[in-house]
């Protein structure tokens, strides 16, 4: 398993950040810049616009997701008949290709023939172009991530809940806690491991958004949902610019890097 992780995540990131210090072309030509593709970066405009994109989206992904996880594992706890036929339901949108359900969620958010302007109708609401103004589009997309990848972090969020002893809770009970004062005071605490487990990689998915956007926006309207992925797709794949591209995956790496050590600040356990 050492030598999986050193060939294929520790030296492709090597990789990565020496091409970052290079020109290097599609024809195999390349020239050493030493840091000019991070300077490119303090000065480009689109840079600094995409990483606000990214980082609106994630405020809005993360805690959305993380909410629904939970509500749905609380729930769930809750069901003594055929549990398993429900949990699979729930977790069915994660095993979804990502690209058919922007498709859908792209014609639910339609303005013209969408189902949810359909429904809006009857209550004398709308059309609303949710894909194509500034101010929705970001919530738009959110929504549908989080319902196709809120099924991995409910099994866990789940699986921790199963966990907490059930004495902590009884014992509880006698003493008079009712239902929140159990949730905010015992079961949340324990949860604190598994919550920080689930809140880093919502976090790294949001960061790594892209395909959604790709297929219901294309990045618009008017770059309102550029992200940082599209930025360096672009720049790698459009442009052939790989030196560039390079850049901003090791800028996107620290910053993921950063933002998950002040969640285990926040939220992690040191043991």
């Amino acid at each position: 398993m050492l030598a999986l992780f050193l060939v294929f995540r520790f030296l492709p990131v090597v990789g990565a950040f020496l091409l970052s210090l290079t020109d290097y072309r599609l024809s195999g030509r390349w020239t050493f810049v030493a840091v000019d593709n991070y300077t490119r970066l303090l000065q480009d405009d689109l840079f600094r616009q995409s990483l606000v994109v990214t980082l609106t989206y994630t405020v809005i992904f993360v805690p959305l997701t993380v909410l629904l996880s939970l509500g749905t594992a609380i729930m769930l706890q809750q069901v003594v008949w055929n549990r398993g036929f429900f949990r699979s339901v729930f977790f069915l949108p994660y095993v979804t290709s990502i690209v058919l359900a922007a498709v859908i969620w792209k014609w639910i958010y339609d303005a013209q023939d969408g189902l949810l302007n359909a429904v809006l109708g009857l209550v004398s609401v709308g059309p609303v172009d949710f894909l194509g103004q500034s101010g929705s589009v970001l919530a738009s997309i959110a929504v549908t991530s989080a319902w196709k990848g809120f099924g991995y972090s409910m099994l866990i969020l789940l699986a921790g809940l199963q966990a907490v002893p059930k004495s902590y809770l009884d014992a509880a009970m006698i003493d008079g806690a009712g239902s929140w004062q159990r949730f905010r005071y015992i079961t949340l605490p324990q949860l604190r491991p598994v919550l920080f487990f689930v809140l880093v990689i919502e976090t790294i998915g949001a960061f790594q958004v892209f395909d959604a956007m790709y297929v219901m926006t294309g990045g618009g309207p008017v770059r309102s949902s550029y992200s940082l992925v599209y930025l360096l797709y672009d720049s790698g794949f459009k442009y052939f610019d790989f030196g560039y591209a390079s850049a901003i995956g090791l800028v996107l790496f620290l910053i993921v890097l950063i933002v998950s050590l002040v969640q285990r600040r926040l939220v992690g356990r040191d043991d």
